[in-house]
Parts: structure tokens; C-alpha cells; sequence
């Protein structure tokens, strides 16, 4: 059985064999007809089949599985009777509040999120009492299996949300494990945005003759909204934020960031500048997070700094731009993103930063959503400043126009006579006391420090002089740049024993790097949680320099060593001492004798150009690879 998504629905909720009590809760919340995923999906779990759906986030999935789910219900029953595996903690509270809302005219229902992050003494407490479903987290429901608090013996529905998710975070094990715990006879249901390879082995291992159900997602975006782009070059994408925010007329604006500190910091440096900025994600409190929405409602903030999850559902009038300050991970992530303007029929406008190593991303956006985006030119510092001034010269108009101000001239005339100072002096001193420290014109910025190879030539020159770089072969081939080899083991052999076998590898002997290289060591290593390629966009972005000039990298506990080209700038390495990676500062230096000794090594990049092919099956160093060709850091459990 499949389904497809249709432009509009006969069916209602009436229709679907809804128990009473459910269909009274949900014209509360004033649904009447379902969606696509609802029509399809509520049918066969009534029935007890097995589901296997393949649906985006916010097509309506969880009131596809919790209304089935609370129509078998028996509140009677204290024991667990559903669980559902989430990915994130923000969606295991998102789920548990949406079946809160649907069962509210059941006596007698506890629904529980247990998630990583909180006290295990109120998930205990509320187990012990009694709930009929549990939300939770992959990472915690295994904590509280091995406790012996989480009895699964009653199971009967198990539901996997956003299976594809788990997968990309690193739960697909956990998740497999809590699957061998629960009961031989039960009902799965497994949502999923994608089916990978390894979701649909899960598929066919743990569900039996499951319904297929595939609808197909809206990628499309509004033809009302304006979508740009900036390819980050030559200027700090806080800079270029900034210059955009001076330069663009926006009401209210949505920018977003990957991640929940990323937010927070960058709403801290915008509130810096002058701007009514804040951040909200999924740490925030949900009482919080609705006062910052009201804000922007009311215009007392104008500039909203979010995490994907917590702008789910965010509905604001204000909104006329969306800025995509990091790029998202997926297509459907942008098209939700920019979903935030052009609402109700209005205008709006999307920008998106991509970085050179992020093109691959931006074209699979365009494809997905079947249209060009326009390439923006970052504002001049001439157009900022004209903008800056324009302003300052309307407050001074606004002054004139709206105060009494015969004291101040009063006393401006007094100090004209006593010092013997033109008035036009006097204004521009008190002009100056009130911009205060902020410059009123933005300064052009300098010219960043560039990488000289030994013998004087430009290793590393601006985009715009750079020659084009060679065509860059398949995964398993060769590169063209071939290092010089030195009298060591070739890094070819050593990739080789490095992904030949599962067998755990030796704490490898650090070799000299390579001729025209030299070492440094970064103070960020295992513990921090980097992988090969953080350390890679990082020194790449902000040095400048292509990442095939990045050597060998080797990923200590609590340290790093890489192979940079010998000649490094004091002003770069002044630089790159103050970059952050995994939260911590970069403090590179060059490498001592003693620093290949400090223990073992978690991750390695060979040279470029000395990768041979890898056997199937096996990751890159680093795992996994995100869009971008970014190695992904899992996360901790829950």
C-alpha cells in the first residue's frame, strides 16, 4: 500500500474509526480533516499491522501513530503499552506534549519523555507511578533497561521516529538494541524521511508484512519568497551578517544556526553591535522560548537566532527575512527554514551563506526545489556607511522636529561665548559623546595574511588570483597533487594498514612529515570530540588555504598534531590561535620533540593524493561524512 500526497482530502477524522474521545480532543484543537500521512497511516495501525512510513518532518506523522496508539489504549494498565524512539530530546517533549493534547478527554493517561540531560529521580518517580506511554530518547530508555526501571514486558506498539536521524546521530545500535528487548508479539511502526540501506535492513529484520506507506514531500518553496545566496568569501560571515542587517530593509528576520551554542553565541556578538537580537533553541524553556516569540511579535526584538528544532512551527507575521547563517544538512531542513516568510500570500526574502566547500549542498537545494538561487553581492563598506550616516542624520532630524530644545541651545550659546568655539565644533563633540565607543563608519577590513612557500611563491593568493584548481577525481582514484616522498613509509602504505582489517592498529610510530612541511600542534583532541575534517574546514576557512595543502593528521586525547607547508606568517599564526574548534581555542604552535609520544592516536589524515581505495564497507577516518564532506560527530546517548 502507498500513498501519495494529494493537493486537498475528502477524508475526515470522522471517517477513520476514531474512538469518541479522541475525535472530541481533536476538535478542540480544531482538526477536522487529516493529513495525507494521517489518512494512510491511522487505518492499518488501528488494525494492528506493522508500518513502515516514509514521511518529512511536519507532514502531521505523530498524530499519525499517537491516535491509533490512544485508541488501544487501556488506562487501566500501568505498565509501558507503546514506546517511541526519538531522536533528539526536543522531539521526545514535542511528542509526549502532542499525545498529552490528543488524550486530554481520557481519564487516567500518563504519557513520559525520558531523555538525557534531566534528573533520573522525577523519571523514576513517574514510572513507578504508572504511565501507559514513553517517549524517549535511544540513549536513556537503555539506561533505564539496564536499571531494571523501564519494564517493556506489556509492550505492544513500538514506534521509531525519525529512524534516518538516528541513524545520521549515531543511535542506529541503541536503537537495535531496545528492538531484541521488547516482546516477540507487538506492533512497529517505523517513520523514517529517508531509507538508507541500513533502515531498510531494520525494516526487514524486526517488522513483520509491514503497510509500505511513502508520501512524497512538498520540496517546493513559495514563489513569493526571493531566495539568494553569498558565497562566503574574503569576509567573516559575522561581518557580512552585520553588513547585510545595516544594508537590508527587514521588519523582523529569523536567522539560523546549526547548533544550540552556535545560536547563543552568535545572538551575543549581534546584541554586541547594537542589534535586538536573541537566541532560542531546544534548551531554551518552553515559557521563555513563547516570551521571545512575543518579542518579536510585539517588535522589541527584531532579529531571532534558532536551531532548526526550535523553529518548528514558529509562525510569525514579522518575519520578512530568513537567513540561513549556517547551511542546513538537508533540502527539506532549507525548505522548512524558508517556510518561516512569505506566509499568508505576503512577500519575503532568503538568504543563504555557502561556503566554497558547500557548493555540492547548494546545488542539491536547487535541484530538490527546482529553482535557481540568485547570487548576492556582500553590501560595500561604502553602501553600509552611507546607510549609517543616512540614519544618523534622521535621528538628528527626528530630534528637531519632536523635542523642546531651547535649554540645550541655551547652553550651546553659553559655551559658544565662553570658549570662543564655533558652534558647528560643539555639535560635533556632542555628536561624538553620543555614538560613544561604536565607530560610526565601518572600516574596510585588512588584508588577510597569505601563506608563502619556501623560495617566494604564493601558495595561498585571494579567490580572485587563485588558479582554477584541477578536477578533482572519484572518491577511490588518485588526486593530482602528488606530495615529494621522503625516505619513510609512503603515506599510501600507511592509509592501507590504517583501513586493511578490523584489527585494533598499534599506536602508529610519528613519522617526519613531508618534505616542504612542517608540525604544529592544536590544543583540541579526542576528548573534545573533533574528528579529521573539524580540523580540516577549520584551518582551511581561516588560513585560507586549500585543504589539500592540509597533511597528515594525527588526533590525540587531549591534543592534535598536523602537517602544515612550511613558512606559516606569525600574523597567521597569531590567527589561528584564537580559532575554535569543538569549543575549544586552536592555540597551535609548532610541534616539539616530545609531542608525537602523548598517547594514542584516535584519527588520521593521510596526505592528500597517497589515499588508496578503501574496502566496501569501511568509513573514512573520522565516520561518517555529512553534505559538505564534513565528518559527522556523534553525539552522547539521550
Amino acid at each position: 500500500m502507498s500513498a501519495e500526497t494529494a493537493p486537498a482530502t475528502t477524508i475526515r477524522f470522522t471517517d477513520l474509526g476514531l474512538p469518541e474521545q479522541l475525535l472530541r480532543a481533536l476538535a478542540d484543537v480544531g482538526y477536522e480533516s487529516p493529513s495525507p500521512i494521517q489518512a494512510a497511516t491511522i487505518p492499518p495501525l488501528l488494525a494492528g499491522r506493522d508500518v513502515l512510513g516514509q514521511a518529512q518532518t511536519g507532514t502531521g506523522k505523530t498524530a499519525a501513530f499517537a491516535l491509533p496508539i490512544l485508541a488501544r489504549i487501556d488506562p487501566a494498565q500501568s505498565t509501558p503499552q507503546a514506546l517511541v524512539l526519538a531522536p533528539t530530546r526536543e522531539l521526545a517533549i514535542q511528542v509526549a506534549e502532542a499525545f498529552q493534547k490528543y488524550a486530554s478527554h481520557l481519564p487516567g493517561f500518563h504519557v513520559l519523555p525520558i531523555y538525557g540531560g534531566q534528573s533520573y529521580y522525577p523519571q523514576l518517580q513517574a514510572l513507578k507511578r504508572g504511565v501507559q506511554v514513553v517517549v524517549g530518547t535511544p540513549g536513556r530508555v537503555i539506561d533505564h533497561l539496564e536499571r531494571g526501571s523501564l519494564d517493556l514486558s506489556q509492550l505492544r506498539c513500538l514506534v521509531l521516529d525519525e529512524a534516518d536521524e538516528m541513524l545520521r546521530m549515531g543511535f542506529i545500535d541503541d536503537v537495535e538494541t531496545v528492538l531484541k528487548k521488547v516482546p516477540e508479539q507487538r506492533q512497529v511502526a517505523l517513520f523514517s524521511a529517508t531509507m538508507p540501506a541500513q533502515i531498510k535492513r531494520i525494516a526487514q529484520t524486526y517488522l513483520k508484512d509491514p503497510v509500505e506507506i511513502a508520501i512524497r514531500s512538498a520540496t517546493s518553496t513559495a514563489t513569493n519568497i526571493r531566495q539568494r545566496y553569498w558565497m562566503v568569501s574574503g569576509v567573516n560571515k559575522l561581518d557580512a551578517l552585520t553588513r547585510i542587517l545595516e544594508a537590508e530593509s527587514f521588519d523582523g528576520m529569523l536567522i539560523f544556526a546549526r547548533t544550540k551554542l552556535g545560536t547563543q553565541e552568535l545572538a551575543e556578538k549581534l546584541a554586541a553591535r547594537g542589534l535586538s537580537a536573541a537566541a532560542i533553541h531546544g534548551d531554551v524553556e518552553q515559557k521563555q522560548r513563547e516570551k521571545m516569540v512575543q518579542s518579536l511579535k510585539d517588535g522589541r526584538i527584531d532579529i531571532l537566532v534558532a536551531t532548526d528544532v526550535a523553529a518548528r512551527g514558529l509562525d510569525v507575521e514579522r518575519i520578512s527575512h530568513v537567513l540561513n547563517y549556517d547551511i542546513p544538512y538537508d533540502t527539506e531542513s532549507y525548505v522548512h527554514r524558508i517556510g518561516r516568510t512569505g506566509r499568508a500570500g505576503r512577500s519575503g526574502e532568503a538568504i543563504l551563506f555557502v561556503a566554497p566547500r558547500e557548493r555540492g549542498m547548494l546545488g542539491a537545494i536547487e535541484r530538490a526545489t527546482r529553482q535557481k538561487l540568485e547570487p548576492m553581492q556582500l553590501p560595500s563598506v561604502e553602501a553600509v556607511n552611507e546607510q549609517r550616516v543616512a540614519k544618523f542624520l534622521g535621528k538628528i532630524g527626528a530630534a528637531l522636529e519632536s523635542a523642546d530644545l531651547s535649554m540645550f541651545r541655551e547652553l550651546v550659546e553659553r559655551y559658544e561665548r565662553e570658549h570662543n568655539v564655533p558652534a558647528v565644533e560643539i555639535a560635533a563633540a556632542l555628536a561624538q559623546l553620543v555614538q560613544g565607543k561604536t565607530p560610526l563608519l565601518l572600516q574596510a577590513p585588512p588584508e588577510r595574511p597569505r601563506f608563502e612557500r619556501p623560495g617566494g611563491t604564493t601558495q595561498v593568493r585571494s579567490r580572485d588570483q587563485r588558479p582554477a584548481a584541477p578536477a578533482r577525481p572519484s572518491r577511490h582514484g588518485e588526486r593530482p597533487f602528488t606530495p615529494p616522498q621522503s625516505g619513510h613509509a609512503t603515506q599510501a602504505n600507511a592509509g592501507e594498514a590504517l583501513f586493511g582489517d578490523d584489527r585494533p592498529a598499534a599506536r602508529p610510530r610519528r613519522e617526519a612529515p613531508e618534505v616542504g612541511m612542517e608540525t604544529f600542534r592544536i590544543e583540541v583532541g579526542h576528548n573534545h570530540g573533533v574528528q579529521p575534517g573539524n580540523i580540516v574546514g577549520a584551518i582551511a576557512n581561516e588560513a585560507d588555504l586549500e585543504s589539500r595543502y592540509i597533511g597528515r593528521i594525527d588526533i590525540r586525547d587531549d591534543y592534535s598534531l598536523v602537517d602544515l607547508p612550511e613558512g606559516m606568517p606569525r600574523e597567521l599564526m597569531e590567527h589561528l590561535k584564537k580559532v575554535r574548534v569543538g569549543g575549544q581555542m586552536l592555540r597551535i604552535q609548532r610541534a616539539g620533540p616530545g609531542d608525537g609520544d602523548g598517547g594514542p592516536a584516535r584519527g588520521q589524515r593521510p596526505h592528500p593524493g597517497a589515499r588508496g581505495p578503501r574496502p566496501p564497507g569501511k568509513p573514512h577516518a573520522g565516520g561518517p561524512r555529512k553534505p559538505g564532506g564534513f565528518a559527522r560527530r556523534d553525539k552522547p546517548r539521550g
